[in-house]
């Protein structure tokens, strides 16, 4: 069933709700606003965010990502609002479900099409359902599940939710799914009190991972290899083609063609450049600084996030000092309270980032499967639990209060 703008009346009369094509047909300061009042407000929900990843092409039905743009309406005011995506593969959504399709095409059935509600290749926790409160959040889930019925779609998934999104989803019978980030805090493990410097966060770790540190730190020195940090406005054009060259090459030397186009990237430097901070590692030749690789991270209200990295060259450890110690300087020079290392890797254990749990809430049609995948999820949230429990007892910090 294709999106229409005509409105559906919900159970509550009062309420309707609409299905767009495109998030410009929604007002970007009506978005923005009811964004802004939410627990968990990211940059990567912003009106201007999911318009470039329309207007780009880089989500689109031409690469599996057909918008579905969801407004709740009561008496012709906005209430509720998210995104969603018809999806014909399960690629750029970082909580994997291959598994689940297999399973159904074993069994003569079609998993795909299936709609999610998520920012397209964005592993970030956050605010998805958009509400002026709970009755309106619960209202607009239960809609949209309605409409995935009726539209004869296999499933719903609401993919990095915040706590009060998946608070609706469990009063509408939703099952919970859990899986592990690594995210820094500005905070002493023992006095809760911020970093006054990189030292003093490297004093607060235990010796082992303090010397690895500074062994790593000491090999992109040696190297030869500085940064420039260069933030918001100050990017100009010549600054973003560079990141994409190293954005776009790694990715092919995975394998694969980049998710996001370079037109997406135009976007955010003409609408958004004041949510990106660059990180740019140079090289000393003859003089001069020859510039090799780069990290960018995305900012908003006092929390950081990972976001890409790229080289056009190889330096032992410089993934690290891109990615993680640049950064997390960065943060604590600018008073940043979170850094968030995205989907992924025990390694950032290492480097002081902690274990966190994220959470997804699915909707199954077929009422076998979805009591078999209950089941499964069941079995598998009792092995994150160890999981997480394995992780913080390896605790990086140091076990006494003193510092050094």
């Amino acid at each position: 069933m294709p999106p229409s703008s005509n409105p559906s009346p919900l159970s509550d009369d009062a309420f309707t709700l609409e299905l767009l094509d495109s998030v410009s047909k929604v007002d970007a300061l009506a978005w923005d606003q009811l964004l802004a009042a939410q627990a968990q407000a990211t940059p990567f929900m912003r009106h201007a965010y999911l318009a470039a990843l329309e207007t780009s092409g880089s989500a689109s039905r031409d690469t599996g990502w057909t918008p579905v743009i969801c407004v709740l309406r009561q008496c012709g005011t906005l209430r509720a609002a998210c995104a969603l995506y018809v999806k014909a593969h399960s690629y750029g959504e970082y909580v994997f479900d291959w598994a689940w399709a297999d399973a159904y095409q074993r069994h003569g059935l079609q998993y795909y099409p299936k709609a999610v509600i998520a920012v397209p290749f964005t592993p970030v926790p956050g605010s998805r359902l958009l509400a002026v409160d709970d009755e309106a959040r619960t209202l607009l889930l239960q809609g949209l599940i309605d409409w995935a019925r009726e539209a004869e779609l296999s499933s719903l998934h609401m993919l990095f939710a915040a706590d009060e999104d998946l608070r609706a989803a469990e009063r509408l019978g939703l099952m919970l799914r859990h899986t592990v980030q690594f995210h820094w805090q500005d905070s002493h493990p023992h006095t809760s009190a911020r970093f006054a410097s990189f030292d003093d966060f490297l004093a607060s770790l235990n010796q082992e991972k303090r010397k690895k540190i500074r062994q790593e730190r000491r090999r992109v020195r040696d190297a030869g290899v500085s940064f420039d940090i260069i933030e918001g406005r100050d990017m100009q054009s010549a600054d973003w083609d560079f990141f994409y060259a190293c954005y776009e090459r790694t990715y092919y030397e995975h394998g694969n063609a980049p998710y996001l186009t370079r037109a997406f990237f135009e976007s955010m430097q003409q609408d958004m450049p004041e949510n990106w901070v660059l990180f740019v590692a140079k090289r000393q030749s003859e003089g001069t600084g020859q510039r090799i690789a780069c990290s960018l991270i995305a900012v908003q209200d006092g929390v950081a996030y990972g976001r890409y990295w790229g080289a056009l060259e190889r330096v032992d450890s410089l993934h690290f000092e891109a990615c993680y110690y640049q950064p997390l300087e960065w943060c604590i020079a600018r008073g940043i309270r979170r850094f968030e290392g995205g989907a992924q890797g025990q390694h950032k254990m290492a480097r002081a980032l902690m274990p966190v749990q994220t959470s997804s809430a699915h909707w199954l049609a077929h009422p076998g499967f979805a009591e078999a995948v209950e089941r499964f999820l069941e079995r598998e949230g009792q092995g994150i639990a160890q999981y997480l429990d394995e992780l913080n007892e390896r605790s990086p910090f140091r076990q006494d209060n003193a510092r050094r």
